[in-house]
Parts: structure tokens; sequence; C-alpha cells
């Protein structure tokens, strides 16, 4: 089974680029994931007659937003935090608003995993929404993980907007307090690492220059001046079943490129 992630940074403009139909076609994947569509239900048709389609739109137009491709039914899909999360880390907005009207986050149940696409929110250049991030946000992610793998192992995937360590961007050193490299942002990731999950890139690639994210300034792509801040992270129970994982920088149409894993169950 082929588990494919992508932020396209805007479905419509991947379309425009004619970008997306011809990777599903050349990758075949079985789900695929993808982070920021900035689309509203029916502003974006795509033909994949072989896929199940589940969106989640954020409230404002053109802003965020999540779905899912799967050649497979899932068993039940659901949006957003469940109200007890939400309300036990006090995940109920910020000076940008509410980041459960942001279509941040879609799990769907198969038969031997919960899959979850997940959009974390970028903490701002002048790191507004650190706060955010390290008391609701991390901590809630965290905890709705672990109380899905009271049921079945967990598969979590997308852009996460955080290096965790410093092999996971070209440039650490001038970065420190950058958003998407502060301590807490990385402590965040950290926990998932010490409650068990499992970063599978790391499992078989170590060393830097491995990155899915690059700025659009100062040909930083070509020069491959980036930052790893796209993951697929999975429950110990399946971590052995996950026999590749990769990252796919020749995949052009957005500022990020896909992430995969294949998993042999």
């Amino acid at each position: 089974m082929k588990l494919y992630s992508w932020n396209v940074n805007g479905i419509r403009a991947v379309l425009r680029k004619d970008a997306f139909v011809p990777f599903i076609k050349a990758e075949q994947p079985d789900i695929l994931c993808i982070q920021e569509t900035k689309a509203q239900p029916g502003e974006a048709v795509i033909d994949l007659p072989d896929y199940q389609e589940y969106w989640y739109s954020a409230a404002k137009k053109g802003y965020s937003g999540t779905a899912i491709f799967s050649k497979t039914k899932p068993l039940a899909v659901t949006n957003g935090f469940p109200a007890d999360i939400i309300t036990r880390y006090h995940l109920t907005g910020d000076v940008y608003g509410d980041p459960n009207a942001e279509g941040r986050l879609i799990t769907a149940e198969y038969p031997d995993f919960y899959l979850i696409t997940v959009y974390t929110p970028n903490s701002k250049g002048d790191l507004s929404r650190l706060s955010l991030r390290e008391t609701s946000w991390d901590p809630a992610f965290l905890a709705y993980c672990q109380q899905l793998e009271r049921t079945k192992p967990v598969i979590f995937c997308g852009d996460l907007n955080v290096a965790h360590t410093e092999l996971d961007l070209a440039n650490p050193g001038s970065n420190h307090r950058s958003h998407g490299f502060t301590d807490e942002e990385r402590r965040g990731f950290q926990n998932f690492i010490d409650a068990g999950f499992v970063d599978t890139f790391r499992k078989f690639k170590q060393g830097n220059g491995h990155y899915t994210w690059w700025s659009v300034f100062s040909n930083a792509r070509a020069r491959n001046v980036g930052w790893r801040i796209d993951y697929f992270v999975v429950s110990a129970a399946l971590a052995d079943k996950v026999t590749a994982a990769d990252i796919h920088p020749s995949v052009m149409g957005s500022d990020h490129c896909p992430v995969s894993i294949t998993l042999d169950l």
C-alpha cells in the first residue's frame, strides 16, 4: 500500500499548472493526503473516478484546508478534533481566530489503522501563533493520536510546520528562533517521538539535504536550501510494516514536494 502526502499550496493553482492529475497517474497512490487546499466545496473539480474524495475546507475562503483521496472507502471519516480534546486543551482560538474553523485535520479509519492528514498552524514570522502551538495545538494533537491508539495504530502525515532537528533544514544556525525551528516547536515534535511514535523517513535515511519545502526566493529549490517539515509518522506497532519512506523533490507544482511511505500489511 502506497500512501502519499502533499502540501499543494492551493489545489486550484496546482490544477492550473497541470501538475496534480499527472502526479497521481504516475505515482498511483492508494491514499493521497493533501494540505493547504485553499478551496471551498465545488471550487476544485478533479476527475479521479478511482478515488473516494473527502474535503475539509476552512471557513475563510482561500485559506488552509485538507483533503484525502482514497482508492478504498474508509470505515469512517471525521473532521477536526473531538469536543473533549478542544475543551481539555483550550483550543478555542487566538488573535487569528479559531483553528478549529481552518479545515486542518481529517481522520480516516481503515481496518488496520487510523490515518490523519494534518496541516499544523504556522507560528508566524513574528511568533505570534507560537503560544497556540506550544500550549494548545501540539499537546492536543498528541493527546488525540494517543486516544485513537487505544483502539488501533495511527498514521499521521502532513505539513507539521516544524523542522525537528538541525539535520532537517539547510541553515540551522541562522534559523534558531525562526518560526518552524523554535525550541518550543521542536519540543512539540519530540514529544511524539518520546511517546513512541516513529518518524518514518528517519527509519531509512539519515543526514541532511533531505527537504520538503523551499522558499520561492533566491533560487532556493534549485540550490536545495530547504526545510523538512512534511512527515509521515506512525505508531510503534506499525513501524516494522513500513518498508519504504521517501521524499519526491522532482514533483513540481507547489513550494512543497510530496512525501510517501510504503506499508506492507
